[in-house]
């Protein structure tokens, strides 16, 4: 019998997208260390989350917190909110007449990203919703706390695609103990994990040139 002992968290895989290194630091090797940006959106989904809290208003159920899990992907996690819209064509609900399709939306701290890492972990929960609730999930939704903004992203078979092969290679890193090494790139001073990462160094720098480049960067 599996347990949530047996799957990775869910919400890596946006960290995985992201950055493979930042990921294994946090995930593989343990490490964290908090910003203001992170102490933001820890904030926001604290607002998002109350795994007691579930609404109902006409023909719409609001759930917070929902834990969810794929035995696909073998992740598990919660989702930010997921709603259920009444529709003939979805699945019965206990304690509730009639049929409903979920529609799981997670909260996001800042805008619309041009990359697929924050609609990566939208489909993961929407496929962990499949397999728990037996049905299909088409449509998802992204919320920006930034802008207000909700943005509906489709479910497609590439991003599935894209999804399975990330959750895939997630396994392949933490049975290795694998963490790799990833060129700097624009949005690393950032990250919390900069002065533990170090990025610098991953370009084959010296300590002596890193050090003088710390200190110069001070000034």
């Amino acid at each position: 019998m599996e347990t949530d002992e047996d799957y990775l968290p869910m919400s890596g895989i946006q960290h995985f997208a992201f950055c493979r290194r930042q990921w294994a630091l946090i995930h593989i090797e343990n490490q964290w260390v908090e910003n203001v940006l992170t102490a933001e959106g820890r904030v926001e989904h604290k607002k998002a989350h109350d795994e007691n809290s579930v609404e109902k208003r006409r023909d719409l159920i609001i759930t917070r917190g929902m834990r969810v899990s794929s035995s696909r992907l073998k992740l598990s996690g919660a989702c930010d909110v997921v709603e259920f819209h009444k529709d003939e064509a979805g699945v019965p609900l206990h304690g509730y007449e009639g049929k409903w399709t979920p529609l799981p939306v997670e909260y996001k701290h800042g805008v619309s990203k041009a990359s697929d890492v924050d609609r990566i972990q939208l489909c993961a929960e929407a496929m962990a919703l499949e397999d728990m609730l037996v049905c299909d999930v088409r449509k998802g939704a992204l919320f920006y706390e930034t802008t207000k903004n909700r943005e509906y992203v489709e479910i497609s078979d590439d991003l599935r695609a894209e999804t399975t092969r990330m959750a895939k290679e997630m396994w392949k890193y933490f049975t290795g103990g694998y963490t790799p090494n990833v060129k700097p790139k624009s949005g690393c001073k950032k990250c919390s994990l900069y002065d533990i990462c170090m990025p610098k160094l991953v370009e084959n720098m010296s300590v002596k040139d890193y050090i003088a480049a710390q200190l110069k960067d001070k000034e």
